[in-house]
């Protein structure tokens, strides 16, 4: 009878499900699905446009899941409904916790991206769109490509799960170097959809389409079922000429690019500390056998090594080194294959019995490479538990000489534990996943560390002349690898130069290059795939990306400086980094707020819970759901065609699918670019300032005593919008005049004109201008606040002002702007009815009511696009 009963209980789930399937396969279409990759010299721009209509006769949810590189950063998002456009809005982790937990009820889970494998994340939100609606979805992201064995590699997820009629991959490359080699592959190709793939390439530049037909896609003619599940790759990598490596540089950021090939290798001596407690036993000691047993045969000649197993004990295979001559590489097969697993996890005594052993090593070759292995699969259950007295243990007895590279198998480990000791003794950390090809990952990850042809590398540039460096000395290089430095020229330089000091197996190495700043300048000239300052933005992305590892291994008071210089930096460029979130808004009657946090490799443990919001989730085994089926497959189609299942889906819908006539939020569409534009300090809360009618056509905007800086500003005869502004520098005397029709650079006497027709640089005594062709013009100087004019031809041609660098405003900054850097502050006044699009703002000791509105930005790429501000009417 209880069998009977579940199983109607079984049936009825299955319908459900059916009809839910059947309401929703027709009523939301994605008719569009466009990614467009742009990738300069390795940095790669991701932008994935999602159009969807709903033609159902009532509202339905609306889902956008796109899964993207680990190693990316997410820089912008927004939803377009019926005109409307809500933004995603990237703020300080805390703050933007604070703002979700006052938008959301209790109960509900935070965290639009989750990691969902080794090399991908999930970025995944939900909205409701009224019947006969359309939204469009689009995510931005944004990596620097990293070289590993040869190649560099680009994934992108295609998972559309169902037929798109527009759907395309573009992928655009430029490499100044030249491009070596360039492939594609796919894990859902067929001979149909390779017809729907033409690449284009010549010497530097090359070009990838991917655009199949809908019945292309088809899994067949007669199914409605896509074929477009899976990864889509591209690798290639580069030409390599110069042994200083290539040099590029955009707009006074420069990126150095050094992948020495064809020296020799150094002799390895390399300890293997292999974990064989009891969570070991059955497939993963299989595995970690099949993979020693390859990385064996891989062993050179002139490498020395040997094997410490542990459980609850310490065992050394040998007393000391072995070479790997074939004798003792066959020894050492017997050993491996008799490998089992039981008892405790006791990793402090396992690894420095494993520095002892290289300690006591005779003989060993003078230029070799020393390194320790470490696999394991748990936390330390037996001898020392404490992880951060082991960490503290393992420093001290490495103690520079060696460098310790940390496997941790599946996710019973603590990975936050294996990646501080890894980095804390010039090594890495790295996952390996349980799945089937675990042994190959074991592989893959020991041929990228087998061949190191080159230590202690000093990359050197000008101390005068270069600021911002990020990290510039290299224990090791890998054959296969690359390095990658970038930095600022702070000073007016004709020639960049460089110098590169290493060791090699047989001599030690100086190596030199010399770059023309202004022939490297011109390479990037006119390249309209290009997306904005790029070596700017890739200095930013390296520049967290390494302030991140520092922080892993720094002690409190360091990691808490290099956690706060990761997070301006975040926020500067917009880039989801574990400092930030991102408040994603939604219509009004809706959930209001999801909030998108990165995850970091650390939190994919076991005890990382991902709850999903009001569903409920019937688990059955696949034994009695595949009986179930194949008992009722085929009074299921039969009730279709019945008019008494029709009325029972209609049942089953009208329960099961919430019937969601939210009316959409009733934002305001933009209608206008305010006057001015400035973003709080601290606060990222964007300021949209008008004039309130009594404007004198001239005003003074900004002044600084202490950065030497003015700024004033004329409104245009005809247009309520700025048309010229003057900006004043103390040190150098210079004057900047910017209007819609020149940009006058004075100095001592002397007059530079310069067009907005062409892009152009010019500097004077270090304060630097540049011109983006028809776009803007920036000014800086050294430890001071970067102005930037933006030029916005439509509809009447004026100009945008705005700073960056703010931090560097003093507390003299005065004007109509510079009040706002200095003493505006938001709060909150219980006395009065505060409405979620009204806030105080407080500016020079007076109270401002303020009002959200959506404006034009003419900061972005795309100034169509309306953004959120706080709007405040002032008198230039």
């Amino acid at each position: 009878m209880e069998e009977r009963t579940l199983l109607a209980l079984m049936v009825l789930s299955s319908l459900v499900a059916l009809a839910e399937t059947i309401a929703q396969k027709h009523a939301i279409d994605i008719y569009s699905l466009h990614v467009n990759c742009k990738v300069t010299s390795r940095f790669a721009h991701t932008v994935i446009t999602s159009k969807i209509a709903n033609h159902a006769n009532e509202s339905r949810e609306a889902t956008f899941e796109v899964e993207l590189p680990k190693t990316a950063f997410i820089t912008n998002f927004s939803m377009s409904i019926d005109g409307r456009v809500y933004l995603g809005i990237i703020k300080e982790k805390v703050s933007a916790q604070k703002e979700y937990d006052m938008a959301v009820s209790r109960g509900q889970s935070a965290g639009l991206v989750k990691i969902a494998g080794r090399k991908l994340e999930q970025f995944h939100v939900s909205v409701s769109i009224a019947a006969a609606s359309r939204i469009t979805f689009e995510l931005r992201y944004e990596e620097l490509l990293k070289r590993q064995l040869g190649k560099f590699e680009l994934l992108i997820k295609v998972r559309p799960k169902q037929l798109v009629k527009h759907f395309q991959i573009d992928v655009h490359i430029f490499e100044p170097q030249g491009i070596r080699f360039l492939e594609t592959d796919s894990t859902f190709m067929t001979n149909e959809l390779n017809e729907a793939l033409t690449k284009v390439q010549n010497e530097t530049k090359a070009h990838i389409l991917f655009k199949p037909t809908v019945d292309q896609q088809k899994i067949n003619p007669e199914l409605d079922e896509t074929l477009l599940n899976g990864d889509f790759v591209v690798r290639y990598d580069v030409k390599r000429g110069a042994t200083a490596g290539a040099i590029q540089i955009v707009n006074g950021y420069f990126v150095h690019y050094f992948a020495p090939r064809e020296l020799p290798v150094f002799p390895k001596n390399v300890v293997f500390v292999i974990d064989r407690s009891g969570s070991m036993a059955g497939r993963k000691i299989e595995q970690t056998r099949d993979a020693l047993l390859k990385i064996l045969q891989d062993l050179r000649p002139e490498d020395q090594f040997s094997f410490i197993t542990f459980n609850s004990r310490v065992a050394e295979w040998k007393s000391s080194l072995l070479q790997a001559t074939a004798e003792n590489v066959a020894s050492a097969v017997g050993f491996v294959q008799t490998l089992s697993a039981s008892g405790g996890t006791d990793i402090n005594r396992a690894l420095l019995t494993a520095v002892s052993v290289l300690d006591k090593a005779e003989r060993l070759p003078e230029r070799s490479v020393s390194m320790i292995i470490l696999l394991t699969d748990g936390q330390p259950t037996s001898g020392e538990s404490n992880v951060e007295v082991i960490q503290e243990n393992i420093q001290k007895a490495v103690n520079g000489k060696y460098a310790l590279f940390c496997l941790g198998f599946g996710f019973d480990v603590s990975y936050k534990f294996l990646e501080k000791m890894a980095l804390s003794n010039g090594g890495i950390a790295r996952r390996i996943y349980e799945n089937a090809d675990a042994a190959l990952q074991l592989q893959g990850f020991y041929q990228e560390v087998a061949t190191p042809i080159l230590m202690k590398i000093e990359m050197q540039y000008p101390e005068n002349a270069v600021e911002g460096l990020t990290k510039n000395s290299f224990k090791l290089f890998f054959e296969g690898s690359e390095i990658v430095v970038s930095g600022k020229i702070s000073n007016e330089l004709d020639l960049l130069p460089v110098e590169i000091k290493a060791q090699s197996h047989s001599s030690d190495l100086t190596l030199k290059e010399e770059a023309n700043v202004k022939e490297k300048e011109q390479v990037f000239q006119n390249q309209s795939y290009i997306f904005g300052n790029f070596i700017e933005r890739l200095w930013a992305y390296l520049t967290i990306q390494q302030l991140l590892e520092k922080s892993i291994s720094a002690q409190e008071e360091d990691q808490k400086t290099l956690e706060a210089r990761a997070l301006e930096l975040s926020l500067r460029y917009s880039f989801v980094t574990p400092f930030t979130s991102m408040v994603v808004t939604k219509p009004a009657g809706q959930q209001q707020a999801e909030l998108a946090n990165k995850p970091t490799e650390a939190d994919n443990e076991k005890s990382s819970i991902f709850p999903v919001r009001g569903k409920l989730s019937i688990e059955v085994s696949r034994a009695l759901l595949k009986r179930l089926l194949s008992q009722y497959s085929s009074w299921f189609i039969s009730q279709l065609r019945a008019k008494c299942f029709i009325q029972l889906f209609l049942l089953i819908l009208s329960i099961s699918v919430p019937r969601l006539r939210h009316k959409m939020g009733a934002q305001p569409l933009a209608s206008e670019y305010p006057q001015l534009l400035l973003q709080l300090p601290k606060q990222n809360e964007t300021i949209c300032l008008n004039t309130d009618g009594k404007a004198q056509p001239s005003g003074h905007l900004l002044s600084d005593p202490e950065q030497g800086l003015s700024v004033t500003g004329k409104l245009g005869d005809r247009i309520n919008h700025f048309v010229q502004f003057e900006l004043d520098y103390v040190n150098p005397p210079a004057q900047i005049h910017v209007s819609t029709d020149e940009i006058v650079l004075s100095h001592n006497n002397k007059s530079t004109r310069l067009l907005w027709t062409e892009s152009a640089t010019s500097t004077i005594q270090g304060l630097r201008v540049s011109v983006e062709k028809e776009r803007s013009v920036t000014a800086s100087l050294s430890d001071t606040v970067t102005v930037k004019v933006s030029f916005v031809k439509f509809p009447d041609g004026f100009l945008g002002l705005y700073f960056l660098n703010t931090g560097h405003f003093s507390d003299k900054v005065s004007g109509v702007l510079g009040q706002f850097y200095a003493k505006a502050q938001f709060e909150n006044n219980s006395n009065i009815s505060q409405r979620a699009d009204e806030r105080l703002l407080s500016v020079s000791g007076s109270q401002h009511k303020v009002t959200r509105q959506y404006k034009k930005d003419y900061r972005l790429e795309a100034p169509s696009d309306p953004v959120p501000c706080w709007s405040i009417d002032v008198t230039p």
